[in-house]
């Protein structure tokens, strides 16, 4: 008896620990909010009633409150805190203009361009993402210049 107790025991310990930590951010919506396409950006969506900045991509909620991200596979939770290098890079074109409770010192930036992710998370979380600050014109305008590898050529 006392082998199995303890076999039961370590087998309860054993188990990993769940990693993620659910927390309350404050969105209570009653039932799913409308959605509106944000056009920069065509895959994500953004909430304008939400009471804070919220966006919808992949089937997932993400929003950013209090300098932080977080995510969420519904409406009403549970959100899970995200890394900012785990935040989807389509999440993080959004401009400024669809964030309902901006940071403060975001006021003074274009609101046409996205946030300048690297002024708050730093140069080197920047260079790890690959993060380029080009607006969506200036994407635009490599298309269609034969800057790929093998197109362009007669055959």
């Amino acid at each position: 008896m006392y082998a199995l107790t303890l076999t039961l025991f370590v087998l309860l310990f054993a188990v990993p620990a769940r990693a993620q930590v659910t927390i309350d951010i404050g969105i209570h919506l009653p039932a799913p909010p409308p959605l509106v396409v944000v056009p920069e950006v065509r895959t994500v969506q953004y909430v304008p009633s939400a009471p804070t900045n919220l966006f919808v991509f992949g089937g997932q909620y993400w929003a950013f409150t209090n300098g932080a991200w977080y995510v969420s596979g519904g409406h009403q939770g549970p959100w899970i805190v995200v890394a900012p290098q785990f935040v989807p890079r389509p999440v993080l074109l959004v401009p400024v203009r669809y964030y309902h409770v901006p940071p403060g010192h975001w006021k003074q930036w274009d609101h046409k361009r996205p946030p300048r992710w690297d002024d708050d998370w730093g140069r080197e979380w920047s260079e790890k993402r690959a993060w380029k600050h080009r607006d969506r014109d200036d994407d635009d305008d490599d298309h269609g210049k034969g800057r790929g590898r093998g197109h362009g050529r007669d055959r």
